[in-house]
């Protein structure tokens, strides 16, 4: 009566408790996996929604801003990728006109345009910290999931050789913990690969904002340049034209 309850005890439990040390490693290797990945993909996905959220609040505050009060929007949201972008942006165009006043406008918007195309992959990276491991593990679990079945079945060879008999109940034990640790394998992987397409499509739409407002903003400014050379252009005419009379 005991060996039938053994035999029988096909839950996840015994199956779990009934196998191989090895097969008990792999096991427990793919659970830990799985359960990494999901706290990645956890993280990944409130971030990217919070990044996303707080990039349309900057954008919006952004622009019904008077150039005066630019730095408020700033402030509200600096913790956003799109605001550190845009002041690297800032940064750089103070620095250039302090220390190069005579600078070129095409001069001054290469550099503006480097110092946010910088910070934008400085953010980027920490967008995509960790991804790796989802990949890893979506494509590496199945295998490891595999050798675990493997081994598991020439652990039921093993057990036929030794008791001399095909029966099925000496059998079955065996290859189902094997199969066990295919499918702990497969629950690894599959959300980590189809998380892990998302997520990097996500991010691949958080790139293209900010690659956007970043086109933008030097746009912009380079429309403040313009204005400010022409106000100095005028004001040094009209210098000029007092001098004469």
């Amino acid at each position: 009566m005991e060996e039938t309850q053994i035999v029988t005890d096909l839950s996840l439990i015994g199956l779990f408790a009934e196998a191989d040390i090895i097969v008990k490693i792999v096991m427990i290797g793919l659970m830990i996996a799985s359960i990494f990945s999901w706290a990645i993909i956890i993280e990944k996905l409130v971030l990217i929604k919070l990044v996303n959220r707080n990039a349309i609040k900057f954008y919006r505050d952004f622009w019904s801003s008077n150039i005066n009060d630019i730095d408020v929007a700033y402030r509200n949201s600096r913790n956003n990728p799109m605001a550190k972008i845009f002041n690297a942006g800032i940064k750089e165009w103070n620095t250039t006109f302090k220390i190069h006043k005579n600078m070129s406008i095409e001069g001054v918007k290469q550099r503006i345009e480097k110092a946010m195309n910088v910070q934008m992959n400085i953010e980027l990276d920490k967008l995509e910290k960790k991804l790796l491991f989802l990949a890893s593990v979506g494509s590496t679990a199945p295998f490891i999931g595999l050798f675990g079945t493997v081994y598991g079945i020439m652990n039921s060879f093993s057990a036929i050789a030794a008791s001399k008999s095909t029966n099925l109940a000496v059998v079955a034990p065996g290859i189902a913990e094997a199969l066990f640790a295919t499918a702990i394998g497969l629950f690894a992987a599959i959300p980590a690969v189809m998380f892990y397409n998302k997520i990097s499509s996500d991010i691949s739409r958080v790139t293209s904002n900010l690659e956007n407002f970043s086109d933008e903003f030097i746009n912009y400014f380079s429309r403040q340049i313009d204005a400010q050379m022409v106000a100095d252009d005028f004001e040094d005419n009209y210098e000029s034209q007092d001098e004469e009379y």
